[in-house]
């Protein structure tokens, strides 16, 4: 038995946890690599899908041996019979368990952001992750979330060593284990795809579960009356100057500003990569509208869609709107032709905080517009989509403002291959939270040639500036 990637694998484990539903459950994924596997667990249970930040305490001489395990809320487990058998000192017991306090700190703000933990005291906890090899890090996990005051621990793994979840129904209550092969080599030889969940990913989950989204077949809600909030997490419709419209908004409680996303020709609304995106975006707090920039009907015309003066102008009207229902600052999210519709919308509205360009054609804008914009800009480019990535390069020659080439490395036109999507929302989400306090006359004569130099890259990926 192989899965296609932990989506599939939590989909398969689920039914197995079914007896669980409708009891007081809450679904803890380890990260990152558990909570793919849990979201889908917590969904099948309709259950709450959290974090179990837990960190083991390996001997310093020994680091596969744990001596106990350290987790949130100063959650402190010690085994006293590895600490004896060792003769751990209590200055190394505490340089260790230091430093694993501090990574706890770190990866819980690093994913929570401002979310609390969900209570697990007197719940049944299901512990989730993508496998078990040795276990230690699961065992820990275990030990936690009694320390947590759990009424009952259940143990859930796709896959798992035979010995190993043996060993385990000792740490829990039961242990769920849809395949426990004897002959197991590593859990990732398990799965098609093992490629590594980035932050990003986890985050989105969380966010999804947490405040799920409508399906996408619900009917476009009216537009609201002026000075009345529009409606977060929904369908909507955007008036402009002549038609209306279809777009999905949502804004996350306290956001602090809102990214319209700008579809390349071909694409809408529903586009998997850019809803993607805008998940990762959901999950640091920004508000997003994936706009249509066409009506239907306008779609059946290909000229519209290389129509970037009429793309942008439906651009700004839509950020007119934002600014004006939301109060919020607006900042563009654009891929392929649509990243050229941003750049000329920017060029004309000094208030735009940030751009991002994904798998762009910012050649498709004028050259003056391109001189024009004061946006802070990062230009996001595959490896693989070498014209497309100079396309990028001349066009970032005419800018004068602020900007960046990411260059990910193993990326098409697309970014269809493992682990490049997820680097470009990371990207994204980079940029746009670290230019909310832009302000364009002061930013572009603030910065030195010497700031303008500096290049800040996500995992994976290289850079460049070309100002």
């Amino acid at each position: 038995m192989r899965f296609e990637d932990r989506t599939d694998a939590g989909r398969r484990l689920a039914p197995l946890l079914a007896h669980l539903r409708g009891q007081d459950v809450v679904v803890l994924g380890l990260p990152r690599g558990g909570v793919p596997v849990a979201f889908e667990v917590a969904r099948e249970l309709e259950a709450p899908l959290d974090l179990l930040v837990v960190r083991k305490l390996g001997l310093p001489r020994q680091p596969e041996l744990a001596f106990g395990a350290v987790g949130e809320h100063g959650v402190l487990v010690l085994n006293d019979d590895v600490i004896e058998g060792s003769g751990l000192r209590p200055s190394e017991q505490q340089k260790v368990t230091q430093a694993q306090r501090a990574e706890v700190e770190r990866q819980s703000h690093r994913y929570r952001r401002d979310r609390a933990p969900v209570p697990v005291a007197g719940r049944t906890a299901v512990i989730v992750d993508d496998g078990l090899a040795t276990g230690a890090t699961a065992e820990a996990a275990c030990r936690v979330v009694r320390g947590l005051g759990a009424g009952r621990v259940v143990l859930a793994v796709p896959v798992g060593t035979e010995r190993t979840v043996l060993r385990l129904r000792r740490a829990a209550d039961e242990v769920v284990c849809l395949h426990s092969p004897r002959f197991f080599g590593s859990v990732g030889a398990w799965y098609r795809d093992f490629t590594q969940v980035p932050d990003a990913q986890v985050t989105a989950l969380l966010h999804r579960a947490a405040d799920p989204a409508p399906p996408d077949a619900s009917p476009p809600a009216p537009s609201p009356s002026a000075g009345e909030l529009p409606p977060a997490n929904r369908e909507i419709e955007i008036p402009t100057r002549h038609v209306r419209l279809a777009a999905r908004f949502v804004l996350p409680e306290g956001a602090p500003a809102v990214v319209a996303f700008a579809h390349g020709s071909g694409s809408s609304r529903h586009s998997p990569r850019n809803r993607y995106v805008a998940d990762v975006l959901n999950g640091a707090g920004l508000g997003t509208l994936l706009l249509d920039l066409l009506t239907t009907d306008e779609e059946d015309d290909r000229h519209n869609t290389f129509d970037i003066v009429l793309l942008a102008g439906r651009l700004r009207a839509a950020a007119d709107w934002l600014r004006r229902e939301t109060g919020l600052p607006v900042a563009y999210f654009g891929a392929s032709t649509g990243a050229a519709a941003a750049l000329e919308a920017a060029a004309v509205d000094s208030g735009i905080r940030a751009v991002v360009s994904r798998g762009g054609r910012p050649d498709l804008a004028t050259p003056a517009a391109l001189a024009q914009v004061r946006a802070p800009t990062l230009f996001v480019v595959g490896s693989l989509d070498g014209r497309v990535l100079s396309l990028n390069r001349l066009a970032a020659d005419w800018m004068h403002c602020d900007h960046r080439i990411a260059v990910v490395p193993g990326a098409g036109h697309l970014f269809e291959e493992p682990g490049t999507l997820p680097a470009v929302a990371e990207l994204a989400r980079d940029w746009f939270t670290g230019h909310l306090a832009f302000t364009p006359d002061v930013y572009r004569h603030a910065i030195s040639d010497g700031d303008r130099g500096r290049v800040r890259h996500g995992p994976g990926v290289t850079g460049r500036h070309d100002g």
